[in-house]
């Protein structure tokens, strides 16, 4: 409670700078009125003296609501506004303005789908009031920046109608493992987001008058004002399939280091770089948060060589810098020493020193984008020929005693589609025995590596072996041929697969060769040469492929019943989710099922083994697929075990366990694999004109892009058209049927495609449209909507292929 009591003591320094606003508790019931409205507009007024806001309390809904920064349903219920108070209240948000609903605000207007967007989701059900842990998945947002990882209050803890998660951010989520009464699995119950031009925050606490007394709880309320009111700014935008990066992997190079408690890293010393040693990233989302003190300095870098010495990443990669004040091309969100940020949208979007702050380093490519608090500051082109962001690590500076950055909640999406090829000129080995650099009229840059002798081998430090599961070179050979073997950390490290070389009938006349790899890589590639006497063949250039996996760690999990970690010297990380017995289920919120076709689990048994069951959306969700698990002669005798999966999950990945009595088996890491798609709830969309969900019983999620006209559009800043080579959708239609228009960067973009939408007979009756796309595809997806009068169509998911 100290702690905790710091903490909240430093909350009025941070806003201390808000200027002075309005804003508007309502309180309105026509169904259950709860007792702590009084408490609880109290609390607000008590908010708003220390924090230089002042407050209406009405019940009765003004007449215009331009004055107010924000709008607080303060356990509103039923239906309380009339037609045209829903009009202006519509007008408020789309023109900027602030929503709060605090826990019965979701009780509130059924049948006005507007609001239902902007609160996301229904009240459903609840049990009795009782203690649950609530778990802070996002604590950059101001509401729960001062929380630690979890939080055990009592309240009264709603179900909902329908999971918000892919149209929100969510910013809690309720442990249905620590009470009796949750159904829903993956259970948000904190959450932002967009809403037209303007902000919405809900959270379902605050049933209890004690809550209002609480500072915690206070603190969160005064955040998620400050949210709506434009005051605290943060990166509302749906987040789906990322995989926490902080357990295990990361290595330090050079002085000084990361002091680490509660989930946080905090710089000391320097000039040094914590790297996650364990992986190099290509085509990826990397998200993480992070705090500053005051005038401190700080970066993030990506697309570098492994290397021991921290000047690797600043020579071979690209820093986005922290750091307040310097040179534009030097401070926060620019591409350091190469790009500034566009400074006002970054100072717009920037929350001060001592609050949290939270990038997105969107890599596509040779193409860096960097999101601050989800607004868009710096939009980079890589052209150098010495530095590549197609792969490489991703890394934190620790820049020196009294630059003191905080880091948490790193996590990184690998995107959808195969990663692309690594392909390395032959030439380019750090290190060698035995071969020189040959001139070839006929090579990529007019050379080879050559002159290779049976036992030479070249080795090439900064490609990495992780994850590759292919090799192909282009070769000639004016000699006997002979053999390429490919391994992993050294020239006599694991073998990883070889290929034959063939006499290609002289040295310039280059012929492809290839094999595939068994996936097991780690380290640096070494390629070693083996044949008969004299120089056997060239290398020109090879290439490694790599597969389109996503892997976590098994305890990792965000949700479970009846698992815990075990440690286990031969596991990744040094721990597994073990204790696994008949029934227990383990649910990862972060890790989505969409576009999965493939399952595989490293997993040990020194019991009786089992059966793990695939599951879309909750533990008791669609099944897409199961795997045996044999005993495997002990604990710490590790097996890989794998099966396909159907392909029809949407939501967060569940794994539920089955077999006899006792411990059944231990699950080390697990991974799923994709096919070239990037599946996205049409609701999903970040921006729109016209458009709004609707409520389907068959739709996925149990929503669609609904209350579709002619000329209406929807925007989706997250998923980027690059590569894109496909487009379907499922969709519905009881109207007139139209069509969609596929286009890139903006509503008015380029027209990649489109695809008619006929009619289905129905809005309940849903077919696939699909079509295929061409053109210079780069920028975010839009899709714009025509046809004839009244509503069209909706819109259930829609898919993007690639390759």
């Amino acid at each position: 409670m100290r702690l905790l009591a710091s903490l909240l003591m430093l909350i009025p320094m941070l806003i201390a700078a808000d200027p002075a606003y309005q804003v508007l508790v309502f309180s309105k019931t026509a169904g259950f009125r709860h007792d702590s409205i009084p408490a609880g507009i109290q609390a607000v007024r008590d908010l708003g003296a220390a924090n230089n806001f002042t407050v209406t309390a009405t019940e009765t809904w003004p007449s215009s609501l331009s004055g107010y920064r924000a709008v607080i349903f303060l356990n509103t219920t039923g239906d309380v506004l009339d037609n045209a108070q829903q009009s202006a209240f519509e007008s408020y948000i789309n023109g900027g303005g602030g929503y709060v609903g605090v826990h019965a605000a979701a009780d509130t207007e059924y049948n006005w789908p507007f609001y239902g967007q902007t609160v996301g989701a229904y009240f459903s059900s609840h049990p009795a009031i009782q203690q649950a842990t609530v778990r802070n998945e996002d604590r950059s947002h101001a509401a729960t920046a001062h929380l630690g990882a979890t939080w055990t209050r009592t309240d009264e803890w709603y179900n909902y109608r329908a999971n918000p998660r892919s149209a929100v951010r969510v910013l809690q989520n309720l442990d249905e493992g620590t009470y009796t009464g949750g159904d829903m699995g993956d259970h948000p119950i904190t959450w932002c987001h967009a809403q037209g031009s303007g902000r919405a925050f809900y959270t379902g606490l605050g049933h209890t008058q004690e809550s209002y007394s609480d500072p915690a709880f206070r603190a969160l309320l005064l955040g998620g004002i400050r949210y709506a009111a434009g005051m605290a700014k943060a990166d509302c935008r749906p987040e789906s399939g990322y995989t926490p990066l902080m357990s295990s992997g990361w290595s330090q190079a050079g002085p000084g280091g990361f002091n680490i408690a509660d989930g946080t890293w905090s710089s000391f010393g320097g000039m040094g770089l914590r790297w996650h040693s364990a992986k190099e990233f290509s085509s990826y989302s990397l998200k993480l948060d992070w705090r500053m003190a005051g005038d401190d300095n700080s970066g993030v870098f990506v697309g570098f060589p492994p290397s021991s010495d921290p000047n690797s990443a600043v020579n071979s990669g690209y820093e986005v810098q922290i750091d307040a004040t310097d040179t534009p091309d030097r401070t926060t969100g620019s591409i350091y020493g190469f790009k500034a940020p566009d400074t006002a949208a970054r100072d717009a979007a920037l929350n001060p020193p001592g609050a949290w702050n939270a990038f997105e380093l969107l890599v596509e490519g040779e193409r860096l984008q960097v999101f601050l608090n989800g607004v868009k500051i710096n939009d980079f082109t890589n052209t150098d020929p010495n530095r590549s962001l197609l792969q490489g690590h991703i890394g934190l500076q620790n820049h020196g005693d009294g630059d003191d950055v905080a880091f948490r909640n790193i996590r990184i999406k690998e995107l959808g589609g195969p990663q692309p090829p690594t392909t390395i000129e032959g030439e380019s080995y750090t290190s060698q025995s035995g071969v020189q650099p040959a001139n070839h009229a006929g090579a990529s840059g007019g050379r080879t590596v050559g002159y290779i002798d049976n036992g030479d081998w070249a080795g090439y430090s900064s490609v990495s072996t992780a994850g590759a599961t292919g090799f192909t070179a282009r070769v000639s050979s004016g000699g006997a041929g002979g053999t390429i073997t490919v391994r992993s950390g050294s020239q006599t490290g694991p073998v990883l697969g070889s290929v034959a070389v063939p006499g290609t009938g002289g040295w310039d006349n280059f012929q492809t060769v290839s094999t595939t790899l068994n996936g097991s890589g780690t380290g640096p590639v070494f390629l070693t040469f083996s044949g008969g006497s004299g120089s056997l063949f060239d290398i020109d250039t090879f290439s490694l492929t790599r597969s389109n996996a996503t892997t976590a760690e098994g305890e990792s999990c965000t949700s479970q019943s009846g698992v815990q970690p075990a440690d286990h010297a031969n596991a990744s990380g040094g721990r597994t989710l073990g204790y696994i017995e008949n029934g227990d289920w383990a649910g990862y919120s972060s890790l989505s099922t969409a576009g999965a076709t493939g399952f595989s689990a490293r997993i040990s048994s020194g019991g009786s083994g089992g059966a793990i069951q695939i599951r879309s959306g909750s533990q008791t969700g669609t099944l897409l697929g199961s795997v045996t698990v044999p005993v495997t002669g002990g604990w710490e005798n590790f097996q890989t075990v794998s099966t396909t999966l159907n392909g029809s999950g949407t939501g967060p990945v569940f794994l539920t366990f089955s077999g006899g009595s006792g411990s059944l088996f231990d699950i080390d890491t697990f991974s799923l694999t994709r096919s070239n798609a990037t599946t996205a709830e049409g609701e999903s969309c970040t921006s729109q004109s016209g458009v709004q969900p609707a409520d389907h019983a068959n739709a996925s999620g149990g929503r669609t892009l609904g209350y579709i006209e002619n000329g209406d559009w929807a925007g989706y800043s997250s998923l980027s058209t690059a590569g894109a080579t496909g487009f379907s959708a499922r969709i519905s239609s009881g109207g007139s049927g139209g069509a969609i228009q596929i286009r890139s960067g903006s509503q008015t973009g380029t027209l990649l495609g489109s695809v008619t939408v006929p009619v289905t007979g129905g809005w309940e009756n849903f077919q696939t449209v699909s079509t295929t796309l061409t053109g210079p595809v780069t920028g975010p997806l839009f899709l714009v909507f025509t046809g004839g009068a009244g509503f069209l169509f909706d819109l259930d998911t829609l898919t993007l292929t690639r390759g």
